[in-house]
């Protein structure tokens, strides 16, 4: 994605909905132009354009969430799409670092094959070239878009890939990463008894969050890719459990308003 889109992104997930001539002002950019853009990720279900405003209400699940920290979860996607060899098979369960993950290695022109039991994935990245997707049946969930349960277990029991990537809802010390889906913790666990190294990706927020159900433990982790936010205590718990630890830039940006007389209201953006 250009610059503008992914600016568009940072301001839009911290102020939720704003006006779309507001929007242009902030962005130096015509109305026109602005529209373009947005109408494109209206189309890809991160937001939803509606009296004149960009909003992230009613955007797709993933979608919305895939504009929070959007370009930490950039970053994370690029740094873990580094590691996929050209023509690899792998595995990419659902979410929003997983979703950027899959369009990296689109962009990559790697010719990969990405297994999934993500709908939102398919779709996300179907019509790009050079790469195949496998889609895993099974009970379709509305909200996250994914396949789960034991019919999407039971596809991987002929297949076996080498690197299967997901992202995690939680963490809890000494336990490992959690999920905050029953079904979807349970597939994922099941579908990584075909592969040979998990990954997992995810920003360093969720790492102050707790998921009620046990995704996957650290022994079974080959590597983690999130930003330089992750606390210490996190960050030793991965080392010493041996797994690799990839770490990228997080770069903290406050979107404020401000009003100077005579002048329409703008927003601005505060670095730290």
């Amino acid at each position: 994605m250009n610059d503008r889109i992914v600016r568009i992104l940072d301001i839009l997930s911290r102020n939720k909905k704003i006006k779309i001539n507001l929007f242009a002002e902030l962005l130096d950019v015509s109305r026109i132009t602005l529209r373009r853009d947005l109408e494109k990720l209206e189309r890809r279900g991160i937001l939803r354009l509606t009296h004149g405003y960009a909003d992230l209400d009613g955007a797709d699940d993933t979608g919305k969430r895939i504009a929070f920290d959007y370009s930490i979860k950039r970053r994370i996607a690029k740094a873990a799409a580094d590691i996929v060899q050209e023509n690899e098979t792998i595995m990419v369960e659902s979410g929003s670092c997983c979703t950027l993950f899959a369009e990296e290695l689109a962009f990559a022109r790697k010719n990969n094959t990405i297994i999934t039991n993500s709908i939102f994935i398919a779709n996300y990245i179907g019509r790009l070239p050079n790469i195949k997707i496998i889609i895993l049946s099974g009970i379709f969930q509305p909200d996250s878009q994914v396949t789960v349960g034991s019919m999407t277990s039971a596809c991987m029991e002929s297949i076996y890939t080498g690197k299967y990537f997901l992202g995690a809802d939680g963490y809890i010390p000494d336990l490992g990463f959690t999920g905050s889906d029953y079904l979807r913790a349970e597939t994922a666990a099941n579908l990584a008894e075909h592969v040979d190294k998990i990954y997992i990706l995810t920003e360093s927020a969720k790492f102050s969050r707790r998921g009620p159900y046990s995704l996957i433990s650290f022994d079974k982790i080959a590597g983690v890719f999130t930003d330089d936010g992750i606390p210490k205590e996190a960050e030793a718990a991965i080392l010493n459990s041996g797994a690799e630890l990839h770490k990228v830039p997080s770069v903290e940006e406050k979107i404020k308003w401000r009003q100077f007389p005579g002048l329409t209201p703008f927003l601005y953006t505060e670095k730290k």
